[in-house]
């Protein structure tokens, strides 16, 4: 009997098996020789998820059920069907282990999809972006990075031939604007052609670009440098933190947090485990642990975007910076979920439920981007 990780696992070699080479990114033969995996198992979370976990879990879940609009799409307010909450709202529900149109909320997820096939390119400037014009958001490229990354963490779990070929264009297309779009400083910014960029906007390309990899999708090897290039350019040398551009935007506090978190895991997606900058922008993240109780008072809008990129870091990391990292922002998190299942911050409760259950349910480790 397959366990649901085996059998999704399995999805996914048979759609690589379909869809040609798949060509390795700088630092995927890294080895283990300091002790430390550098692509995790999930052997060393066993356990981590506690009855208390597994029931804060299926309330965000269904709350996040029951407030799913009839497009398949999630959000309130200003971010009402926006593509971003949207994508992350479904890998929530794959990362419970359930598949479009298969498992409890497989309905869910499909839904979703379909909601981000129809946002493709739905403005007629750029072909593959991935954009609901209708809900203008500050930032159209993250709701982007993070629509292509849920096209690719659901590429493997398809089994409609008919869905998954619509998929496959749509994914391809997706990934063409990322590449297209990276600027000569080998990274990405608000919107596609921009000629500048920071590090949040790019580490959702990267990362979008690492699964669509994962899925059989090639990545030119020098598009993933430059990047590398640029991540390791906004880097301070001496206290690890990374700086929002590489001209500037440093200092301590929420922010910092929240871009060195998503600094080290651009790294990761691109393949590099080892090196000064990995290690100096994980001891930054553990000196700022005291942020775990929510950056002094209520979450700010860095916040679960903060800890969405850190619990992934550290999973990656392993070791003491797992052991120590997980079960902290675990009880964190249990702690500050609402009587109805949901989790609140500045952007909204579908944002913030669905970054809360990715975090608590990455020892899972169903979802592609955790395995490498």
């Amino acid at each position: 009997m397959w366990t649901r990780r085996q059998f999704l696992s399995r999805s996914s070699l048979v759609f690589l098996g379909a869809s040609g080479t798949c060509f390795a990114l700088s630092g995927d033969d890294a080895d283990s020789s300091d002790g430390r995996e550098a692509v995790p198992d999930g052997s060393a979370s066993k356990g981590m998820i506690t009855p208390k976990t597994d029931e804060a879990i299926e309330r965000g879940l269904a709350y996040l059920h029951a407030h799913a609009r009839p497009d398949g799409s999630f959000g309130t307010g200003q971010y009402t069907s926006n593509v971003a909450v949207t994508s992350l709202a479904a890998m929530a529900f794959m990362a419970h282990g359930d598949m479009p149109n298969r498992g409890p909320y497989g309905r869910i997820i499909s839904n979703a999809l379909q909601f981000v096939f129809r946002q493709e390119n739905r403005d007629g400037l750029h072909p593959g972006f991935l954009h609901n014009p209708s809900f203008p958001s500050h930032g159209p490229m993250y709701g982007h990075g993070f629509g292509t990354l849920f096209l690719a963490e659901a590429a493997g779990m398809v089994h409609d031939p008919v869905l998954r070929d619509k998929l496959d264009k749509k994914l391809h297309a997706a990934v063409k604007l990322i590449l297209d779009s990276q600027n000569p400083e080998g990274g990405w910014r608000y919107m596609p052609g921009s000629r500048e960029a920071d590090i949040s906007v790019t580490i959702c390309q990267i990362m979008a670009l690492r699964a669509a990899r994962n899925a059989g999708i090639y990545v030119p090897k020098n598009k993933v440098d430059k990047c590398v290039e640029y991540v390791k350019g906004c880097q301070d040398k001496f206290q690890g933190y990374f700086r929002y551009m590489k001209q500037g935007g440093g200092g301590g506090g929420a922010q910092s947090f929240a871009r060195t978190a998503a600094g080290v895991c651009a790294l990761y997606s691109a393949g590099i485990y080892k090196g000064p900058e990995i290690e100096l922008g994980l001891e930054f993240l553990r000196r700022s642990r005291p942020m775990l109780g929510g950056f002094g008072g209520r979450p700010d809008m860095h916040y679960f975007y903060g800890h969405y990129y850190a619990v992934q870091a550290m999973w990656t990391a392993g070791g003491r910076y797992w052991a120590e990292w997980y079960p902290a922002i675990r009880d964190e998190l249990i702690g500050r979920q609402a009587l109805d299942g949901s989790w609140m911050d500045q952007i909204c409760s579908h944002y913030a439920t669905a970054m809360a259950c990715i975090i608590l349910q990455v020892p899972n480790n169903y979802l592609p981007i955790l395995q490498k």
